[in-house]
């Protein structure tokens, strides 16, 4: 598989939470040649399952959802009002090229909107602007107009630019976090697809993770894995200013182990399991540093009764903003990773 096409057909897929077909058909799409099925639930995660010679299941998660806005009023003379879905901060909504989804599935493009700052006091100036003194502009003139498009109440939508290469391996693209995670699942499901695996494996491209975990959460009850795996695109904070703690990832250092976050500790037989993989495979690793953010193995650790879980992820330089950036080599070599992982955790959990 060629990583750099996968993940632009999924950064660039329509995904907010709650909205998720548009990228789900495109998922589905890459990972049905590798799978012993395939199906969607009722929350709308999509679940693949490739079955092994014993019936103990790995649970392999990323979320295929990216934050986003949705249309709550429609001013009299064509100006939406939108509210969040998922975690913004408004300081980067502000002047933004936006995409919103019709029922109809057809799309409508605008930009965010605020008032101009040459008419604001000096006080105003200094304030960030709150997301109710924001508006998506159209182009309409009327209320009725923006009705005869097909918008209406409720109607999601996404700040949306497309994904590209840069140089030397580097990508910018939307919803890094998590279609990063997607690409590697599906680079998974591809690599393993003429293996014959001890362990069956579930993948779960989960629904809903950017407003509460919702779909990893009522997966893992439907599949009862004993062990988990959530691959997630987090934080990469090698940018100046940032040291010590607080720089939690770093681009070309290869994929992060969590040793713990806000919604888990993870066992250290599971971090010792996947450091063991690395060093066995020579592959780079780093350590995303305790304790912020976090990850659908959150929940899929504390559903039925109780699933020992951990969690890797891709760097990613800023994440729920318009665009993030990431490197190719980190994507590949976390495809590594986790590829080992599986064909190995059979032994590894003994």
């Amino acid at each position: 598989m060629d990583t750099l096409p996968v993940l632009q057909s999924l950064s660039n897929a329509f995904g907010v939470s709650g909205f998720e077909d548009d990228v789900r058909g495109v998922i589905e799409r890459h990972v049905a040649p590798f799978a012993d099925s395939v199906r969607t639930d009722v929350l709308g995660n999509l679940i693949v399952t490739r079955h092994g010679r014993r019936e103990r299941t790995l649970m392999l998660d990323a979320h295929m959802d990216e934050v986003g806005l949705m249309i709550n009023h429609v001013e009299d003379d064509g100006f939406l009002r939108f509210t969040t879905i998922g975690g913004w901060d408004p300081r980067v909504l502000v002047a933004h090229a936006v995409t919103i989804r019709t029922r109809s599935g057809a799309t409508v493009r605008g930009v965010i909107g605020s008032l101009p700052p040459h008419i604001l006091t000096a006080e105003e100036r200094e304030k960030p602007v709150p997301v109710d003194g924001m508006f998506i502009d159209v182009g309409a003139r009327s209320a009725e107009e923006v009705t005869r498009w097909g918008i209406r109440l409720g109607d999601p939508a996404v700040l949306a630019y497309p994904c590209e290469p840069l140089r030397d391996g580097t990508v910018l693209g939307k919803a890094l976090d998590d279609r990063a995670g997607c690409a590697v699942m599906v680079a998974v499901l591809e690599r393993l697809a003429r293996e014959t695996l001890d362990l069956t494996l579930v993948c779960n491209f989960a629904a809903g993770e950017e407003v509460g975990a919702r779909g990893a959460r009522t997966a893992a009850y439907q599949i009862m894995p004993e062990l988990a795996l959530a691959i997630e695109g987090t934080i990469a904070a090698d940018v100046p200013g940032v040291s010590g703690p607080r720089r939690l990832t770093r681009l070309g250092a290869g994929p992060a182990i969590t040793l713990a976050d806000r919604s888990l500790i993870v066992s250290p037989r599971f971090v010792q399991a996947l450091e063991r993989v690395a060093e066995e495979h020579r592959i780079p690793y780093q350590y995303k540093r305790p304790a912020f953010g976090g990850t659908d193995a959150g929940a899929i650790h504390t559903s039925g009764g109780g699933v020992l879980a951990g969690a890797v992820s891709v760097p990613c330089r800023y994440i729920h903003a318009p665009l993030g950036l990431l490197r190719l080599s980190d994507v590949e070599e976390t495809i590594r990773l986790v590829t080992a992982f599986v064909a190995d955790a059979d032994r590894l959990f003994e």
